[in-house]
């Protein structure tokens, strides 16, 4: 797939923790999605980024963790291919992971464009992970973290955690409502209730 005019230098970056007994070749059928839109023929085969400088599609058996730095040319079309990978990386990973996506305008040129012109970069974060409460434990201690790090510039740590329980507050809230909604219609079982998709968030205190 020739891509010598894509209008976009796409940056997939984050590393992703995997279930031990995650196979290479489990992988390489997870991330077929990125490997094929670059053109590639395998996963071996497309890792490889398009600056030399970046390492790449790694798969660190050792540690059992899925490493991303890789850049392709492309177009708007490759958040489906996003999709298709994060559908897959839940299934194998061991935890919930955040993957960083940049689109940067490869068309824009600073010095030749008028000065209210703006390019066309844009940014996502993704999140993959085996349940939906693995996922929204990542979402929560990232915003924590950005949080925080504002915060501190005008308070002391030691006096934000009001503020760190009212996120943990709105998080508990959005994690009973997908419990509620992933029950509604379930026929009631015997033994008991129980959370459904894993354990909720723990809190930072």
């Amino acid at each position: 797939m020739s891509r010598y005019n894509a209008p976009f230098e796409i940056h997939v970056h984050g590393d992703v923790p995997l279930r031990a007994d995650v196979t290479y070749a489990q992988l390489q059928d997870a991330l077929k999605p990125l490997w094929t839109y670059a053109g590639a023929r395998s996963l071996a085969d497309g890792a490889e980024s398009a600056y030399e400088e970046e390492p790449g599609i790694k798969f660190d058996a050792p540690e059992h963790v899925l490493r991303m730095c890789w850049t392709v040319p492309g177009d708007e079309d490759f958040r489906q291919s996003l999709d298709e990978m994060c559908m897959s990386l839940n299934e194998l990973s061991q935890e919930g992971a955040a993957i960083e996506v940049t689109f940067y305008d490869a068309e824009f040129d600073e010095e030749e464009e008028p000065p209210e012109a703006e390019a066309r970069d844009d940014f996502l974060m993704l999140f993959v992970g085996p349940t939906p409460a693995a996922i929204m434990q990542v979402q929560r201690d990232l915003l924590v973290e950005d949080v925080v790090n504002l915060m501190e510039r005008h308070f002391d740590g030691a006096e934000l955690g009001g503020v760190v329980a009212e996120i943990d507050k709105l998080f508990s809230q959005r994690f009973d409502a997908l419990v509620n909604s992933l029950e509604i219609g379930k026929p009631p079982r015997g033994g008991g209730s129980g959370h459904a998709g894993g354990r909720r968030p723990r809190r930072l205190h």
